[in-house]
C-alpha cells in the first residue's frame, strides 16, 4: 500500500468527518488507508464517519497525549508513506499527491511538510530552526519586539526566506506531515514523554540525527484553522492555564533532552 493517513481525534468529531469526506472525494491515485484514532472520545466519531467505513479503520483508545495517539496509528499503518493530519485543516487540490511525489523522488528525505495557510490565504508559520532557551521569552513576551528579539525570531521562523520555494529545514510544525515509513523504522516513534507540544520539533530533530532530511515543500498548500490554545493569555500569565502549563512542561523536557547539543 502506498499511503496510510492517520488522523487523531480529540473532541473534534465533526471536523474529522469533514476531513475524511474531502479525502475520499479526492480519489487519490494509489491504494491508501485512513486510520482514525479516537483519543479518549465520547463515541461520537464512530457515528459521524459511519458512511465512510469502507475507507476507514477506527480505534478508540484512552487519551495519553498527542504522541501516544499518533504512535498507535503508526503501529497499525501498512503504507510505504504515512500522512499525519490534524483535524482542523482543509487540503487544497493535489496537495497530497504533490507531497508524496516529492518525497518519493528524493530518497534521502525522511519527512516533508506543506505550506500552511491561514483561513484568509496568508502564510502561516510552517517550519523553524531549532530554538534555544529564549523561545518562550521572545514568543510570549514583549521581548520579542526588541531588536535582539526580532533577530532571534527571524532566524527561528525563517523570516528572511520567501517560503515559496522548497527548502531543507530543521523542523516542521506538525499539522500535516508525510513521513517515509522506512525512516520511522530507523528513527523510532514520537517521544511519548511529551503529552502535548514539542513532540513535532523533537521528532524532526531525531530524523536529522539519523541523517534523514526534513524538507518544507510550499508547492503543496494546506489551510490550517489554527488556534494556539496555550497562548490565550500572554506572557507569564499563559503558564497559569492548564494548556499553558502543559506547554511549559514539554518545553522544559525538550530543553533537558537536547541540552548537550547546540545548533
Amino acid at each position: 500500500m502506498k499511503l496510510s493517513i492517520i488522523i487523531l481525534n480529540h473532541n473534534s468529531a465533526k471536523l474529522v468527518k469533514n476531513l475524511v469526506a474531502s479525502l475520499v472525494a479526492m480519489e487519490l491515485p494509489w491504494p491508501y488507508e485512513i486510520i482514525l484514532v479516537d483519543n479518549g472520545g465520547d463515541g461520537l466519531l464512530a457515528k459521524e464517519i459511519k458512511g465512510y467505513s469502507i475507507h476507514i479503520k477506527l480505534y478508540e483508545i484512552e487519551n495519553n497525549g498527542y504522541a501516544h495517539g499518533n504512535n498507535y496509528g503508526i503501529r497499525k499503518a501498512i503504507g510505504e508513506y504515512i500522512l499525519i493530519l490534524n483535524p482542523d485543516i482543509y487540503i487544497k487540490a493535489e496537495a497530497i499527491t504533490k507531497l508524496v511525489d516529492f518525497i518519493e523522488a528524493n530518497e534521502s528525505i525522511g519527512m516533508v511538510g506543506p505550506k500552511l495557510l491561514n483561513a484568509d490565504g496568508s502564510y502561516q508559520n510552517s517550519c523553524t530552526t531549532y530554538p534555544d532557551w529564549h523561545l518562550p521569552f521572545y514568543r510570549r513576551t514583549r521581548l520579542g519586539k526588541t531588536d535582539k528579539g526580532q533577530v532571534w525570531l527571524n532566524k527561528y521562523l525563517y523570516l528572511d526566506y520567501d517560503h515559496n520555494t522548497p527548502k531543507e529545514v530543521d523542523a516542521l510544525f506538525g499539522a500535516c506531515w508525510i513521513i517515509r515509513h522506512k525512516a520511522i523504522d530507523e528513527v523510532g516513534l514520537l517521544d511519548e514523554r511529551y503529552f502535548l507540544y514539542f513532540e513535532d520539533l523533537d521528532w524532526c530533530r531525531q530524523f536529522k540525527n539519523k541523517n534523514w532530511r526534513v524538507w518544507y515543500y510550499p508547492l503543496a498548500e494546506i489551510v490550517h484553522f489554527h488556534h494556539r490554545d496555550s497562548a490565550d493569555k500572554k506572557g507569564i500569565a499563559g503558564t497559569l492555564t492548564k494548556l499553558g502549563r502543559v506547554h511549559l512542561i514539554s518545553w522544559l523536557r525538550y530543553l533537558w533532552k537536547w541540552r548537550k547539543l547546540r545548533k
